[in-house]
């Protein structure tokens, strides 16, 4: 989107001019995405982060992509003496909460540690935010909050979580629904992603996974850039159009727009606690998207089909309308962009942020 197109979207860039908006995890995939959207907005931002899953040289890209330098704070959310002093020393306007532990693998082995990382910090950065009179919370949670369910996912379907990841996701936002109620001049915006792909137009930032990645998009990326050999395909005979599973995928430009939408839709309240999802409403299979990639890249992508894993369903995919109806956000970028841009950042950065192997 032009920088006019922006505006007009977003309404005027004076409104935002003045407001400081810190993001949590801002170093991450999503987070860094959403910094570079919200610099073009007019915000001032900072970014708080323990760089744990990201890198630091994010940083200088985002500098670059944006011509401002973001102030950087190496800061774990689950240190509340740290936390609490960043607030006291910074005046933040508001706060987009994209800082957890995320891998659903990882937490079915670890939950004690999700459940720690992830509910402390967030109580953390509230009790912060109530100290110091910073009152507008967007918060990054996820569709695993819904019960299993093959029809479009709106708002009001039932909740319920398959792994600790995803109960983290549920348990912070009852902990934000009742602060809100708690403390009637606090806006908060809860938003229920479905599933990010792509990468900046500019190929400079993009998804970094630290390890095996946990989602298709990026495994497929590795494949076709040689670092791995295949693609395992979970399962050809679910009761789709050719058997493999679909999914709902958002490109990640798109969902960071849909932050600075909420982001100003809570600039516009006085207080209560709003619920999104983030999707696109269509559904593509694994093996539209491996298709799509090889269009996109020129390579072709190996792939094997193995057992369903336990839990999957044949179909998930969101039903956003609230957010087009409530602050005007759908998505605008289709397949072809999605790939296209993950492989221009695939293709130019094949290890992510890191030097590949035998390099200094």
């Amino acid at each position: 989107l032009k920088q006019d197109t922006l505006s007009l979207w977003f309404g005027d860039k004076s409104a935002s001019m003045a407001k400081h908006i810190l993001c949590t995890g801002g170093a991450g995939y999503i987070g860094s995405h959403t910094v570079v959207k919200l610099t073009e907005s007019g915000f001032k931002v900072s970014i708080m982060d323990n760089l744990l899953n990201s890198s630091e040289k994010v940083l200088p890209r985002l500098q670059e992509l944006t011509g401002k330098e973001t102030p950087f704070f190496k800061t774990d959310m689950c240190d509340a003496e740290a936390v609490d002093k960043l607030f006291a020393e910074q005046k933040f306007d508001g706060v987009i909460h994209f800082a957890g532990l995320k891998a659903v693998g990882e937490s079915v082995a670890k939950p004690l540690w999700y459940y720690e990382n992830n509910l402390t910090g967030t109580l953390n950065i509230l009790k912060a935010m109530e100290k110091h009179g910073c009152k507008r919370l967007v918060f990054s949670s996820s569709a695993t909050v819904y019960r299993p369910c093959e029809e479009p996912i709106d708002e009001s379907k039932p909740l319920g979580c398959t792994n600790p990841y995803g109960w983290t996701k549920f348990m912070i936002e009852q902990i934000l629904a009742g602060f809100a109620t708690a403390n009637p001049s606090f806006s908060i915006s809860i938003l229920r992603y479905f599933n990010p792909v792509g990468a900046h137009p500019s190929g400079r930032i993009g998804e970094n996974p630290h390890g095996p990645p946990n989602n298709l998009m990026p495994f497929v990326q590795q494949v076709a850039v040689g670092r791995r050999e295949c693609l395992s395909v979970f399962g050809n005979d679910y009761a789709t159009h050719d058997g493999t599973g679909v999914r709902d995928y958002i490109h990640v430009d798109d969902l960071a727009e849909g932050h600075i939408c909420a982001l100003q839709k809570l600039f516009t309240m006085d207080g209560g606690c709003i619920i999104h999802n983030l999707g696109s409403g269509t559904g593509y299979s694994v093996l539209d998207m491996v298709k799509a990639f090889e269009e996109a890249s020129g390579k072709k992508i190996a792939y094997k089909v193995v057992e369903r894993r336990a839990g999957d369903l044949g179909t998930v995919i969101a039903d956003a309308s609230k957010a087009k109806a409530d602050f005007g956000w759908q998505t605008k970028r289709g397949l072809k962009e999605m790939c296209e841009s993950a492989w221009n950042w695939q293709s130019k950065n094949p290890y992510g942020y890191e030097d590949g192997p035998g390099k200094d």
